[in-house]
């Protein structure tokens, strides 16, 4: 699976970083290395946007060149402790981590709870409203979320927002 970076903002100033596992359910295994599963990785950026990208893997082979192209080199990053994360500091960035594996979410203001909140949205929307989706669209049902998402403090109507968002991209 090759990951394809759409036109995504830049995110700077203080940036949450997170991967998911978006599929049916299974019993076994859950989260990370779970079957059938597919990979999501997201970065919000706090009180701005969100990007998400389905991925093949959560390798750091995979996720840093996405993390050098969207966030900005003097954005603070935060994220759990999984080991893809480990080499955001030797890449220059100011990196922080959460330790989820001691049940530690949130240290002052070390955290990553507005990423995990855009997972809770996404994958209530996609039960909610679409009960199910293929690999092959989710990063659609990503791109989705993400509008709504970054479209959230904003007072235009969410349909002609789409439209406004339309007319730009043609």
């Amino acid at each position: 699976m090759l990951v394809v970076l759409r036109k995504s903002s830049i995110l700077k100033n203080e940036v949450e970083l997170d991967e998911t596992y978006v599929g049916g359910k299974q019993s076994g295994k859950r989260g990370r290395g779970a079957e059938g599963k597919s990979v999501v990785f997201g970065a919000v950026e706090r009180k701005g946007n969100v990007n998400g990208y389905v991925v093949p893997n959560a390798k750091a082979k995979t996720l840093l060149p996405i993390i050098a192209e969207t966030v900005d080199q003097t954005a603070h990053i935060y994220t759990d402790e999984f080991r893809s994360y480990r080499r955001l500091t030797s890449n220059n960035f100011n990196h922080d981590t959460v330790q989820h594996g001691i049940r530690e979410f949130a240290r002052g203001g070390v955290h990553t709870n507005n990423i995990e909140g855009f997972w809770s949205q996404l994958k209530r929307g996609v039960l909610g409203t679409h009960v199910w989706v293929s690999e092959q669209h989710l990063q659609k049902y990503v791109d989705e979320f993400a509008f709504r998402y970054n479209q959230r403090s904003t007072e235009i109507p969410m349909f002609d927002r789409l439209l406004l968002n339309l007319v730009r991209l043609s």
